[in-house]
């Protein structure tokens, strides 16, 4: 997986230092917090929700999702934003310090900034609805 170009500098862009990330590397030199590997977790995290239980069983329906049908009522970004807090505040209590429940928190806050439209699936080259 790669990254684009990031840069950082001052204001008058003088001294620019860019980077490529590339997160096949084994250390990006940029990222001490294991950042890196927590992003592959959260892909795997993500991929794994495609094809998953809450999806349709029937052929031409298994690729909708329960959010699918909650965004079509506008109720995806609401449903996300309680599920942050959900998956966030029981983090410690339930199962322990549960990383799943941080992926979740996660991958709920990505599909908010879909659902409240920072990113759109046309930017992926889909339609919002069949």
């Amino acid at each position: 997986m790669t990254f684009p170009l990031i840069m950082f500098g001052p204001e008058d862009k003088k001294n620019l230092v860019e980077y490529k990330i590339t997160m096949s590397e084994s250390k990006n030199h940029l990222w001490k917090y294991n950042e890196d590997k927590i992003l592959k977790d959260i892909q795997d995290y993500v991929t794994s929700t495609y094809h998953g239980h809450y999806c349709g069983d029937e052929a031409g329906y298994d690729d909708i999702q329960t959010i699918d049908l909650m965004a079509a009522k506008k109720l995806a970004a609401g449903f996300c934003q309680a599920n942050i807090l959900k998956y966030g505040s029981r983090y410690g209590d339930k199962d322990g310090r549960n990383k799943r429940d941080l992926l979740k928190v996660i991958h709920y806050a990505m599909l908010l900034l879909h659902f409240d439209g920072h990113y759109t699936r046309q930017d992926n080259g889909l339609t919002e609805f069949r």
